[in-house]
């Protein structure tokens, strides 16, 4: 097989998601992927417009005798979630992202994809420029900023768009239909700390957790996968304990939405007790690795002598914030009674940063129940108050109530019964969908989303599995063609 993914079929989907990775699109970095498409859609004669949020659409009339048919939105988002391995070197807002075919799958060279929502976007860029193709009217959402604040959908005006049933192209398992999603919110916690001065007699280490599979902070958040934060603090707890350990600079995670793989901090020992910590360090490692086998075989937890730094974390701060971060819930918090399988509600703790005498802790909830949800940003709350933290919340989304009675589900269910010989699953997804927003804008619009495979995303593992494409392709066209009438 060709390790072009240009060659890949349907060529008309995979030219337009190669086109997609040659433009750098990380999240608040979209001005050259917003040009692109604007010089996509008008190139085509078609109406293009890009509003002041950032959002691009691109509207196409109904082929002859498809005029009676409602309007569709097909939805997408524009950015993709920029997040690499360590020892790769890739500046996501200059350089192109290097998919190959690996087997049955096409994945990246040392970093995301963008199959998250790239194959969406590609599909709908497929459908406008389709010649061959029936459908009614057709209008192109291609939305800003999904992945760290779904902005576009926030700034979406009522008064653009006119379509009847929306069509997101957004969800991640191929033969299901999702119909309904989770809502969201942003939790950051700021600890003020004073710098304390170091002895004479310290060593100091740079501690470092590597090789944890990250991921999607809702669709993963199940697979009970390691989280760098978690891991790293329950380590410092001990050793602060034990050892003496005072820590001087914290890192770890690197994007809310993302579970963190990755964890770095510099601390310092008594040099008497260097040789039981460094053993220590040996003795954790063997110990999460024995308990996260299943999930985790590549971590790594290593620790390696560095320069001493000038100042601590005050320790009545450190010990403050290292309870807190023992203590703060992380992963499935509770499943859903109504959908068996479904996470109701979760939180990720995604990101932990020192510098300029601040440490921020920043949280992302989410839950299907919105009074679940609250409730949980109260926890919050109460923990980083107990621990002398300021807290705040931002960002906070609604999620989308699924309509079993939905007009355009019925009709996917048939259409792909009729070509593939079975019903799809219907499911709900724990990650906020961009339809529980729109909906909230556009409230008569009837709202599905699907997809074709993709794996590990907002992770380097990131992958999209190339026959489900054929599928996904195959059967939006032929929804395109079976659209109720007005």
């Amino acid at each position: 097989m060709s390790k072009d993914i240009r060659d890949l079929e349907p060529k008309v989907l995979w030219k337009h998601f190669h086109s997609l990775t040659q433009v750098p699109r990380p999240s608040k970095h979209e001005d050259a992927i917003q040009d692109f498409m604007m010089k996509f859609g008008q190139g085509l004669g078609l109406e293009t417009i890009k509003d002041e949020t950032g959002n691009v659409i691109i509207k196409k009339p109904a082929t002859p005798d498809m005029e009676d048919r409602k309007t569709v939105v097909l939805q997408g988002h524009l950015d993709m979630v920029p997040q690499k391995n360590s020892d790769k070197v890739h500046d996501f807002v200059k350089d192109p992202i290097e998919a190959y075919v690996d087997g049955e799958w096409v994945t990246a060279n040392g970093t995301t994809l963008g199959a998250d929502n790239g194959m969406g976007v590609a599909a709908t860029m497929a459908v406008l420029e389709a010649t061959d193709m029936a459908h009614g009217p057709i209008e192109a959402l291609f939305t800003a900023d999904e992945e760290t604040g779904m902005t576009g959908a926030f700034g979406l005006k009522k008064d653009v768009l006119d379509g009847d049933i929306l069509i997101n192209l957004d969800s991640e398992d191929e033969g299901e239909l999702y119909i309904g999603c989770a809502g969201g919110i942003d939790a950051t916690a700021t600890f003020d700390y004073k710098e304390a001065h170091v002895g004479d007699d310290m060593l100091a280490y740079k501690l470092v957790i590597k090789g944890l599979k990250g991921g999607h902070s809702g669709v993963d958040i199940p697979l009970g996968r390691g989280n760098s934060n978690k891991i790293m603090f329950r380590f410092l707890k001990i050793a602060a304990k034990k050892y003496g350990l005072r820590i001087a600079e914290i890192v770890g995670g690197s994007l809310r939405n993302a579970i963190p793989r990755e964890a770095f901090v510099t601390v310092v020992v008594p040099e008497g007790n260097a040789g039981g910590f460094e053993d220590d360090v040996e003795h954790f490692e063997d110990i999460v690795r024995t308990e996260l086998a299943a999930v985790e075989p590549d971590i790594s937890f290593t620790c390696k002598e560095t320069n001493k730094p000038d100042t601590v974390i005050d320790e009545k701060t450190q010990t403050a914030l290292i309870h807190a971060i023992n203590a703060c819930p992380n992963g499935v918090i509770r499943m859903s009674n109504d959908m068996e399988g479904l996470v109701e509600t979760s939180t990720n703790l995604a990101i932990i940063k020192s510098a300029n005498f601040k440490i921020e802790v920043q949280l992302l909830l989410r839950s299907s129940v919105e009074s679940a949800k609250d409730y949980l940003a109260e926890r919050m709350e109460s923990l980083f108050t107990l621990a002398g933290a300021d807290i705040r919340f931002d960002g906070a989304y609604p999620g989308w109530k699924p309509n079993t009675n939905s007009e355009i589900l019925e009709v996917m269910k048939t259409v792909y019964n009729d070509k593939f010989g079975k019903i799809p699953e219907l499911r709900a997804i724990h990650a906020g969908l961009e339809c529980g927003l729109l909906g909230a804008v556009y409230p008569k619009w009837d709202m599905i989303s699907f997809g074709p495979t993709i794996r590990n995303p907002h992770s380097p593992d990131e992958m999209v599995k190339i026959d489900t494409v054929v599928k996904f392709w195959d059967f939006l066209v032929e929804t395109l063609k079976n659209i109720p009438k007005k």
